[in-house]
């Protein structure tokens, strides 16, 4: 809606985790790092968990990006499911052949086993992603674990990443899931963002939207920002995306304290404050006038059009 007016290509503060717009603050880097290190040292699960828009999802399909030829990998969003339909869709993911006959556990881990001991065999490492993995019931995890086992007299066949909200760790440490958790060797808590890379975080993404660096947010804006944001980028790219907004509504070329505190009371404290999904964010006054100006340049633009037809028509 205001990216041309800011010679942007596109919208740079959409809550869609795209790889491209990944930024490597010390924590993110140092969580990739982890993610690197368990997947090439093949030690079998690693789990990193974070708050809500921390990041975590934004991270993986990145390194997921990254990964060559050599890695055959998966990714898991929806993990409410039963343990056979995890099993099938892991299959389905690795696009293991499915089996003519009855559904069952064994037929899925018997396939499963074949196809990464024929990948073992190729020199390739298989790595399984699974998102939202709080979501995971403990006889999933448990199942989990039991794929786990499938492995050589040397290394395990299989990597998995669990990917989740804090609350993921707390069910790990559950004396229920002792053998798991005794199996995860490589464990990362993503944080958020401090104040100076929040104000680096914003160029970031402005710079990959196509605009100048700098050119938008003042300093102490930014610093605002990371107040009301708390580091989150979620949250960040919410009041940024209102403030750019509220901007271009208003004719302005850059963003200062005066829009930003206009954009979070617009957004309200309960989205902020994480009570409220991002989805709920509610159409304000500046959505509205934006939309109305919209409607008001076609309609014009429509008359001047119907008007010239008009004048040729004689």
């Amino acid at each position: 809606m205001y990216a041309s007016y800011f010679g942007l290509k596109e919208n740079p503060f959409k809550l869609s985790p795209d790889p491209r717009y990944l930024f490597l603050s010390d924590h993110h880097r140092e969580a990739l790092n982890h993610l690197i290190y368990g997947i090439t040292e093949r030690k079998g699960f690693v789990v990193m968990t974070g708050g809500i828009g921390t990041g975590k999802t934004t991270l993986c399909r990145s390194f997921l990006a990254s990964l060559d030829g050599s890695v055959e990998s998966a990714l898991i969003f929806n993990a409410a499911m039963s343990d056979l339909e995890l099993l099938e869709t892991i299959n389905q993911e690795f696009r293991i052949p499915v089996q003519v006959g009855e559904r069952s556990k064994k037929r899925c881990i018997d396939a499963l086993n074949g196809f990464l001991l024929k990948s073992y065999g190729e020199g390739k490492n298989v790595v399984l992603l699974i998102d939202e993995a709080q979501n995971l019931s403990h006889e999933m995890l448990e199942q989990l674990r039991l794929i786990s086992n499938l492995e050589t007299e040397r290394e395990k066949l299989i990597q998995m990443v669990l990917i989740g909200q804090p609350e993921l760790q707390a069910m790990l440490s559950s004396p229920s899931l002792k053998q798991l958790s005794e199996r995860i060797t490589v464990r990362y808590d993503l944080n958020p963002l401090d104040g100076d890379d929040v104000e680096r975080y914003i160029r970031h993404r402005l710079a990959v939207a196509g605009g100048r660096e700098g050119v938008f947010f003042s300093p102490p804006a930014a610093r605002l920002v990371h107040r009301h944001s708390r580091g989150i980028p979620r949250r960040i790219n919410a009041i940024c995306d209102r403030a750019m907004l509220i901007a271009y509504a208003q004719g302005k070329e850059g963003i200062d304290r005066r829009i930003v505190r206009e954009a979070v009371h617009d957004i309200g404290p309960a989205y902020l404050t994480g009570k409220r999904v991002p989805g709920a964010l509610r159409h304000n006054r500046w959505t509205l006038l934006v939309i109305a100006l919209l409607l008001l340049a076609a309609v014009t633009a429509l008359a001047f059009s119907n008007r010239v037809v008009s004048l040729f028509s004689f």
